[in-house]
């Protein structure tokens, strides 16, 4: 991806007053174009816009530049309304591939989404999930007892999964993190890195009893039987970080908060 201009900027904003507000004023000092004919989307909001904004632009080979207008903003800049086609020269480019996820309905559905930061099996009903895990087609747990489960990419590593005590991964890392949701058996287990190339399948067990959704990042499909996930290296989404704030600066940060 060439950075030698970025100038032509389509700005995207969330729902609210001040991410309005903002749009009218970044449009008025840089112009805003049609999506189709920008070098550079900026995405003004949290890190929930940001995740439908990469989704939108995946393999289109424009870049996301996010400004932070939510509340955690893990995958957003600050926002700074001054020399924005200065900084957005100056970012950093990081490369996200998502995971590929397919499911099986209870009735024979098949579902089929991407997820940049996570895909996750929840139980539906006040009844725990019971989940079997199998790893390039070997079984590695019969039957784990949970809330639910959560397989990561470095990218969400720090969100979801992290809340649920997962692993933080570097951002570069060919790592997953496979992290269970208030596991009651096996009590002890902690969850599992993955390869990324890893091809994970779980099967819901007793699920009609005990009835599971998946979600993959923010699409969510209920009464599901199976999910079979692996990385999928065919597609791209491009962010861009300023200096010194781009993704593995913050996990670092965040591995270090006490």
């Amino acid at each position: 991806m060439s950075k030698s201009k970025l100038e032509k900027i389509s700005f995207v904003a969330s729902k609210g007053e001040e991410s309005e507000e903002a749009l009218d004023r970044l449009t008025g000092l840089y112009g805003n174009v049609d999506p189709g004919k920008a070098e550079v989307i900026v995405a003004l909001g949290g890190d929930g816009l940001m995740l439908q904004t990469a989704h939108k632009f995946m393999n289109s080979g424009i870049p996301v530049y996010g400004m932070n207008l939510g509340s955690v903003g893990f995958l957003m800049n600050e926002y700074n309304e001054d020399k924005l086609l200065d900084r957005l020269k100056a970012a950093q480019v990081t490369e996200i591939h998502p995971l590929a996820m397919t499911a099986s309905g209870t009735e024979g559905e098949t579902y089929i989404a991407q997820a940049i930061n996570e895909v996750s099996l929840l139980r539906q009903t006040h009844q725990a999930a019971k989940l079997k895990i199998s790893i390039d087609g070997q079984v590695r747990m019969d039957e784990l007892i949970c809330d639910g489960l959560i397989l990561a990419t470095p990218a969400g590593s720090t969100a979801y999964n992290l809340s649920a005590h997962g692993s933080i991964l570097p951002i570069n890392s060919p790592l997953l993190a496979l992290t269970p949701i208030s596991p009651f058996r096996p009590r002890r287990w902690r969850g599992a890195l993955l390869p990324n190339l890893a091809k994970i399948r779980i099967n819901v067990l007793e699920s009609a009893k005990r009835p599971v959704s998946v979600v993959a990042d923010h699409t969510e499909f209920r009464d599901i039987c199976s999910v079979e996930i692996t990385e999928d290296q065919a597609a791209t989404c491009l962010m861009l970080f300023d200096p010194g704030h781009n993704l593995d600066e913050r996990i670092l940060r965040e591995q270090f908060l006490y």
